[in-house]
């Protein structure tokens, strides 16, 4: 191969035209942020979240987050083998099983919301049967939590599945290992890097979310007011707070994604 060719494969082909858009984009991701830094009272962080409405929505946020990825893996885990496995399904399942698999990425937090009050609230479709109120509690927190967070954890532990090596998976099982024994002591250690890429990012994603926590479960302090909407209400009230709150959040979202080093993208390491 030519020098000039290997030069041009290294440094990859890119038209100097893109790169304008591309800086673009950057200073549209980063000047927002670089904005709420440079606004933030740093010397008065302390005092600003130690009051006992933020700290209280802190603790929440952290403690529904926890509980929440935890309900997610449980379920979640499963649901990605599923769905690795769909690849082997007729077209019209697989897709459904994706589709619903991916709607809340897509669905309208609010609707989000909205939807499970239809189906949990008093008068809703399996509500009505319930012996106790799940809308307006820390359990509706959770549950509002794990259903605009799960996709994320089942999709990057599908597409650590999917780039495993299942040789041996398929050695274990010639050789006479059960089904749960080859998911215990073969599966679950190949993948591990994916649950834990998407435990994260689903921690991430339920302790922002916003929309469907407020449809489904109010703003009561202390119960049911997350850290993102005593933000959105300290905003209207002590700008400082709200600043404080959003940095708290920020600072959260970045350190989860540097831990991550890219392992996010299935194959890729960092």
């Amino acid at each position: 191969m030519p020098g000039s060719a290997r030069r041009n494969r290294r440094r990859g082909i890119l038209s100097p035209a893109l790169w304008i858009p591309a800086i673009l984009a950057l200073t549209l991701f980063g000047l927002p942020l670089l904005a709420l830094m440079l606004r933030a009272p740093w010397a008065r962080l302390p005092e600003l979240l130690s009051q006992p409405a933020i700290a209280s929505a802190l603790l929440l946020s952290l403690g529904t987050g926890l509980v929440s990825t935890l309900i997610a893996l449980v379920l979640g885990v499963p649901l990605a083998l599923v769905l690795a496995q769909s690849a082997q399904w007729p077209a019209v399942p697989r897709r459904l099983l994706r589709a619903l698999v991916t709607v809340p990425l897509v669905l309208p937090p609010v609707v989000g919301g909205v939807a499970l009050l239809l189906l949990l609230g008093r008068r809703g479709l399996l509500g009505q049967y319930l012996p106790f109120q799940l809308p307006f509690t820390s359990a509706a927190v959770v549950i509002a939590q794990v259903f605009v967070a799960m996709p994320f954890l089942v999709l990057a532990v599908e597409g650590a599945l999917r780039a495993s090596d299942r040789r041996f998976e398929i050695a274990a099982a010639t050789l006479g290992a059960s089904r749960f024994t080859v998911f215990r002591r073969i599966t679950l250690p190949l993948v591990a890097p994916g649950i834990a890429a998407g435990a994260l990012l689903c921690f991430c994603r339920a302790l922002g979310e916003f929309g469907a926590t407020i449809t489904f479960a109010g703003s009561f302090p202390g119960t049911t007011q997350t850290l993102p909407i005593a933000t959105y209400l300290q905003l209207q009230t002590d700008p400082d707070a709200a600043i404080a709150l959003s940095l708290v959040l920020m600072l959260i979202s970045v350190a989860v994604l540097i831990g991550l080093r890219d392992r996010w993208v299935p194959g890729v390491t960092g």
